[in-house]
């Protein structure tokens, strides 16, 4: 049976063709030796000049090296010896390829281009930022107590007071310094994902599906101060954007997406909201609705008294 093959055109994949179609492709200059081919059995994309042999273009890859600059006498002897580099590695390599290694499904910042993108909604984000708001107001209050606590037995606190001011400034400097450092890290790493979104299953990227750098996820970082400042507008752009875009994404172009997206199985990615999400979203609006009932019993008690 004749194998089916796809090439990648600029960002997108295309394809199913057949060998003929490849060859003729080939012929006809609207593929080269450098486009990205794949199909089934292959571990991952690589560039047609890998597979010249299986395809039968040695002769039209030959009449084609002049025009092109490229000696392919060395790739042929290396790919018959088999010293040749493995698809996807060496300078070579390029963001068509599959995932060299993954943690917990996670692309090693490696995007896999032309496969379906889900897009994390609205809902998944506000999971994930509870969950991570609980994480950073634990810790953060913990290490804030601890060093304030220290600094006012520093300076004292019959001083005016200027202990208690100063205990309070540094745990909001230490919060802020935690808070950064956390969403800088986690998504400039290579899950881009912090805690929360590792449980919900997203993840952050590039809107090309790379990884991020440790200086935009910094600026992205800042960039949510805007989506705040807003009346929470920027935040709430996330559930009518095309992409699923707050403020802040549109702004250090990144995109919020399935945790499996960008890589070679783009088919685990899921739609639903999921078991973790909706159990966080309960727990949150029982809490929500929990204080709204204590704040209308506060208020009702203070009517009584002053009446």
């Amino acid at each position: 049976m004749m194998s089916e093959w796809y090439y990648a055109e600029g960002q997108q994949r295309q394809g199913p063709v057949t060998e003929h179609d490849v060859r003729q492709l080939f012929q006809r200059g609207a593929i080269t030796l450098d486009t990205l081919v794949w199909r089934e059995g292959m571990g991952q994309w690589a560039q047609l000049r890998t597979v010249t042999e299986e395809l039968q273009l040695q002769t039209l890859a030959s009449a084609a090296a002049p025009s092109t600059g490229f000696d392919l006498r060395d790739d042929y002897a290396a790919i018959d010896n088999g010293t040749a580099a493995l698809p996807g590695t060496g300078p070579l390599s390029s963001p068509y390829s599959a995932p060299a290694a993954e943690v917990g499904g996670h692309a090693a910042g490696v995007a896999v281009q032309g496969g379906e993108v889900v897009y994390a909604g609205f809902w998944k984000r506000v999971a994930a930022y509870m969950i991570d708001y609980i994480i950073l107001t634990v810790s953060s209050g913990l290490i804030g107590v601890v060093l304030g606590l220290g600094v006012g037995a520093a300076t004292g606190f019959a001083s005016g007071g200027s202990g208690e001011i100063a205990s309070q400034l540094l745990g909001a400097l230490v919060g802020f310094g935690i808070s950064l450092g956390y969403y800088a890290w986690f998504h400039a790493s290579s899950g881009g994902a912090t805690l929360g979104k590792m449980a919900i299953g997203i993840k952050v990227v590039r809107s090309t599906g790379e990884r991020i750098s440790l200086a935009r996820s910094i600026g992205r970082y800042f960039a949510t101060i805007l989506s705040s400042i807003t009346l929470l507008i920027g935040y709430l752009m996330a559930a009518f954007t095309e992409r699923k875009q707050a403020l802040h994404d549109l702004i250090c172009d990144t995109v919020v997406v399935d945790k499996w997206a960008f890589t070679d199985q783009p088919h685990l990615q899921r739609r639903e909201l999921g078991a973790v999400t909706i159990v966080i979203l309960v727990v949150c609006g029982l809490c929500l609705l929990g204080l709204f009932v204590v704040l209308l019993a506060a208020i009702g008690m203070a009517a009584k008294m002053g009446g």
